[in-house]
Formats: C-alpha cells, sequence, structure tokens
C-alpha cells in the first residue's frame, strides 16, 4: 500500500513507519522539520493546519493513519487546535483528494471527555472522524510503552531506585508499540473492518493495578520496588508546584493528574480487535524487558 501517516516522527509514528517499510509499504509523511532521506519514506514538510502540504500527503495514497495529536497542554486553545481542528483538517484532505481508509488513533481518555482538556478533544476529534463519511477505524491504545518511549522513563529510573510513586487506587491496561503499530496497519487494508471503535491491550485481562504495573517496571530492571500510592490532592498540588517552577517545561499539568487520578483506565474487552484480524504478540514480562534494555542501550538509564 501507499499510506499517508502524520505523527511519523514521533514515538508511536516512528516505530509504525519502521513496520510499514519492512512490510513493503510506501509512505507519505508530514514533519514540521525537515528530515534525512529513509528508504520507503516521502517527508512532507508542512503542518496540520496548513491545505497545501496536507493536500500533497495525501495525493495517490491507499489509506491515511492519523497518529499525531497533542497529548500535553496548558489550556483547552492548544488541545482543540492539536487534536480537533487538526484532525478536521487532515479529514477535508482526504476527502477532497478522494481517499476512503481513515484510520484514527484516539486514547481511552475519549471515554471521559468531562475528565480532561485532553480526553474532551479526543472525544471531539472522534465525532468528527464518525461523521466523516469516510471508512473510517477508531483506536482507542490504553499506555503504550516500548523502545524510543520517554513519557514512561521516569517510572523506570524511580524503580532502580527503590521506591516508586503511583497515582491512587486503580487499574491500567498497556500495550507495545509495535503491538499498537502491526493494528494500524492491519486496518489500513481496504476491506478491514470499517466505522468500528477498537480498544486493543496486551492480552492481560483486566489490566493490572498500579501497584502491579510498578513491580512489573520493577522486575524489567531487576530490582523490587516498594510503589508508594499518591493521593490525588498530592497529586494536584504537584502538578500546581511543577507548573510553577518549570513552566512550559513541567511534565505534571493538572490535565494529567486528573487523568491520572481516574481509577479505570482498562481496555474494553468489548471492543476488542477481532483476533482473525489482529492479536497482541508482545507481553508484559517481554516488552517491559525489552524496554529496559533499549534505555540502557541508549545509555537513558
Amino acid at each position: 500500500m501507499r499510506l499517508a501517516v502524520t505523527g511519523a516522527t514521533g514515538f508511536v509514528g516512528s516505530r509504525l513507519a519502521r513496520l510499514a517499510v519492512a512490510q513493503g509499504h510506501e509512505l507519505q509523511a508530514l514533519t514540521r522539520q525537515p528530515q534525512e532521506d529513509q528508504r520507503g519514506i516521502d517527508w512532507i514538510q508542512g503542518t496540520l493546519d496548513a491545505r497545501e502540504p496536507l493536500r500533497r500527503l495525501v495525493e495517490g495514497v491507499d489509506a491515511v493513519i492519523h497518529v499525531a495529536g497533542v497529548v500535553k497542554a496548558f489550556d483547552r486553545a492548544a488541545f482543540e487546535a492539536g487534536n480537533v481542528t487538526g484532525t478536521l483538517q487532515l479529514l477535508a484532505a482526504a476527502t477532497a483528494g478522494g481517499v476512503h481508509r481513515f484510520v484514527h488513533v484516539s486514547s481511552l481518555a475519549a471515554r471521559e471527555p468531562d475528565l480532561s482538556l485532553y480526553g474532551a478533544s479526543k472525544a471531539k476529534a472522534e465525532r468528527l472522524v464518525g461523521q466523516s463519511g469516510l471508512d473510517w477505524a477508531i483506536v482507542r491504545p490504553p499506555a503504550v510503552y516500548g523502545p524510543g518511549d520517554s513519557e514512561m522513563l521516569d517510572l523506570f529510573k524511580a524503580a532502580r531506585t527503590g521506591i516508586m510513586p503511583v497515582p491512587p487506587a486503580g487499574r491500567l491496561s498497556i500495550i507495545h508499540v509495535d503491538d499498537l503499530a502491526r493494528l494500524l496497519l492491519a486496518l489500513a487494508v481496504e476491506h478491514a473492518p470499517r466505522q468500528v471503535i477498537y480498544e486493543p491491550d496486551d492480552g492481560h485481562a483486566g489490566g493490572y493495578t498500579h501497584k502491579q504495573f510498578a513491580r512489573a517496571i520493577g522486575s524489567a530492571v531487576d530490582r523490587r520496588p516498594l510503589p508508594l500510592s499518591i493521593p490525588a490532592p498530592l497529586l494536584r498540588l504537584g502538578a500546581r508546584l511543577d507548573r510553577a517552577l518549570r513552566r512550559d517545561s513541567a511534565k505534571l499539568t493538572a490535565d494529567r493528574a486528573a487523568y491520572f487520578c481516574h481509577p479505570d483506565w482498562t481496555s474494553d474487552p468489548a471492543k476488542a480487535p477481532p483476533p482473525d484480524l489482529w492479536r497482541s504478540e508482545i507481553g508484559a514480562e517481554e516488552g517491559l524487558t525489552g524496554t529496559a534494555c533499549w534505555y540502557r542501550e541508549q545509555g537513558w538509564l
């Protein structure tokens, strides 16, 4: 296939691009900054708010895979611009360019639009995709991890110290980035299921408690850390302090604190992809250990 991909320079998108090329697909990928030549990838420099680059991005492709999105921001306008308006512009380009297949990467946060600005923006984007008239498929990944991920790096570092701060009592599902990439490519095929919303995971029924996940990360770095549950008020206070100290570089925003405090971020088994389309191949033990090894190789851990 020839695929149009957004977010191909990010964590999920770069792994998707690597797998797509390995499978023999050709990519047209949107990028803000100039990129070095890569086999199988035609880089299109531009942004989601620029009409001409989007026109070139979707020209002659079989499907669009929309990975790009804003996951951290400090106000509603930034989330709206990146996740809602950007999706609308891409849908318009795909429609005008005669592309019918549209695979959209959303988030479990879209299930709780009143909980966070991020979740509200992803829910709006999902509605736009659903109303587009295209042959769409929406994927709501749970927590994504794997080589190249910087978001979970702090958890691996904390595990090595012996104490791991975790959110209040709750559960989460996880998925390895390579498993997610395989699902996105499976959905880009012309005759793949359409008008569907899938919530994949690593196949571990019911997900993991925060303490179970902390111990799994500890095992990956050969430690037995003590999971320390942080009450919601302290998390919210931590977000305010992080914002005051690091301003725009803050990692723990108020929006993220609200997200972390929600008790159920497990994938809905009723929305699991059908097994004849996709199955998870990478379990937590293998995936987390491989991620820790990659961090060490890069000098991150």
